[in-house]
Formats: C-alpha cells, structure tokens, sequence
C-alpha cells in the first residue's frame, strides 16, 4: 500500500489508546489540545526515530552482496537507511495538517524551524544507527532485537499520553531522552515554548556526542565490515 502505512500505523496506534482510554483501562492525562493532533505529532517524531534506526540496522546486511562486490563508503547505506525515515516522516505530517484544518486550530510559527527541531533526533538516530549496523553484522540476532525493543520503548515514552507526575514510570522518564526531543519538538510545534529546556539540551548534547564517537568508529571500522557481512 506504499505510502498509506506512513498513515495506517500512526492511526492504529492512537486509535488504540483511545479506545484504552474510552474504556477506562488507560489514563491519558489532560491535553490542551485534541488529542489526535497530540497523539498523531508525537507518533510522527517517534517514528522518525524508530523507523530510522530499524531501517539503519539493518542496512548493511541488506546490502551485503553490494558491500562485497564494490568499494564505496559504507556510511551511505546508513544516511539512506534514516532518509527514508525522514521521508515517511514529511508524509506523517500532512496528515497533522490536515488535523490542524480539520479541528480549525493554528500551528505555532515556531513550526517554521522544524528543520532545526528535527535536526537532534537524526543525529542520534544516526549516531545509534552506525553501531548497531556494525553489531548487527556480527550478530544477525541485533535488527530482530531492535525492531522488538522499539515496541516496548514506545509504551514507556510519553508519547501517546501525558508524561505521569509520579510512580516509577515517571523516574523512568526523567532518564530518557526521547521524550524530552520528542515532548519538546512537539510542543514548539504546538504552543511555540518548551517546558523542559534543561531536558532538552542535555538530550541534544547527547545526541551529538552519540553521533561523533558513533561516526569515528564507524569510519575506523568501515574499511572491514565487508569481511563481517
């Protein structure tokens, strides 16, 4: 169905927690703003990460038969592999526009920088991208790993509900940096401020430290992953 899954999954998954929530097993907090806005924004950030790093994962064994036969930078495969994501991302929010029309509620003009908010969240898909290719080509087991930990990371991200105020999930939260890059995008986008600034430098540090010893290393290590895949 090509492009329509960029659609499909982010509309089951709210679908999901609303019914979750209609049906009282599921708090998911005060929202000043309709939910599916809320749920549909955070599911597009979310999947512009996970989808990125599954995607980059899995990359160069993909590829192997392509990495044997020619000698090219290997650092491309990754780039793409989260470039798709980023498409898939562009195509997520023309849905969140046509929710703004639909609900007749106007994005914040912060929504302009978008390329800028965007920018942390690549980088450390990026970042983890590289590693766990490289790890991936050692020990095939790794994309399956992945593909199954961003199920559950999701659940324990504040993405679909309000981040809770307390309760270990709440302690949990404070320590992931995910929801602050991805609270923080969304609330420039919805409101023009960020509540949590400390949060989100700290996670925008980390997301470019990840990504620099994450391109060293693969940069050393490029020259024989043909050997590995």
């Amino acid at each position: 169905m090509g492009f329509l899954w960029a659609f499909i999954v982010p509309m089951v998954s709210v679908g999901s927690f609303i019914v979750l929530s209609n049906a009282g097993l599921f708090q998911i907090g005060h929202i000043d703003v309709p939910y599916p806005i809320y749920a549909i924004l955070g599911m597009a950030f979310w999947q512009l990460f996970s989808m990125g790093l599954i995607a980059s994962t899995n990359s160069l064994v993909l590829a192997g038969s392509m990495i044997t036969k020619i000698n090219f930078s290997k650092k491309s495969l990754v780039i793409a592999s989260v470039g798709q994501s980023v498409i898939s991302f562009a195509v997520q929010m023309g849905l969140v526009c046509l929710l703004f029309v639909y609900f007749r509620r106007m994005p914040d003009p912060a929504i302009l920088l978008m390329p800028l908010l965007m920018l942390p969240i690549i980088l450390l898909t990026l970042g983890m991208g590289f590693i766990l290719s490289l790890l991936n080509g050692i020990m095939r087991d790794t994309g399956s790993v992945i593909t199954l930990l961003m199920t559950f990371l999701m659940f324990l991200t504040p993405i679909l509900y309000v981040r809770p105020s307390s309760g270990m999930l709440a302690a949990v939260t404070s320590y992931n940096p995910l929801y602050y890059l991805i609270s923080s995008m969304r609330e420039m986008i919805l409101t023009g401020t960020i509540s949590e600034p400390l949060g989100f430098a700290l996670s925008t540090a980390l997301s470019m430290a990840i990504f620099a010893i994450s391109l060293v290393i693969f940069h050393l290590t490029e020259t024989r992953v043909a050997e590995r895949i």
